[in-house]
């Protein structure tokens, strides 16, 4: 598994939750009355949210549920993954602005799609990590 800093974990997340609100109805980024600029604030201040969730909580949460992933054969990653989302969600309103997804189960389909989209956007930035 190769780490990324968090600077360019924030901007793949970012870059990935713009996709995501694009393809989902159910998964809205509240962006405020701003421009251009306060909006791609707001989607750098979620995907920041989203890194340091996925870098400081998942861990813990995966080592809990460890029984789990092994019962399901890993498939419970992807309620782990909705977990998270959903987590973040509850985290953002206390900004005034944030991710907003409608139900606990279309934030599991968010988080697969949101999983999937992070590991696409980082390919480019995978060789320049590993040759540090």
């Amino acid at each position: 598994m190769v780490t990324m800093p968090i600077l360019i974990q924030t901007i793949v997340n970012a870059v990935a939750l713009l996709v995501l609100d694009w393809l989902l109805s159910s998964v809205t980024v509240l962006k405020g009355d701003g421009g251009t600029i306060v909006t791609i604030l707001v989607y750098l201040v979620v995907g920041l949210l989203v890194a340091l969730v996925n870098s400081i909580i998942k861990p813990f949460i995966k080592l809990l549920a460890l029984p789990l992933y092994i019962l399901t054969l890993g498939l419970f990653g992807l309620i782990v993954n909705g977990l998270m989302l959903f987590l973040v969600t509850k985290l953002t309103p206390v900004l005034g602005f944030g991710l907003e997804v409608t139900s606990f189960g279309a934030a599991i389909w968010a988080g697969l799609l949101l999983s999937i989209l992070t590991a696409i956007i980082s390919i480019p930035f995978r060789n320049r990590t590993d040759e540090q």
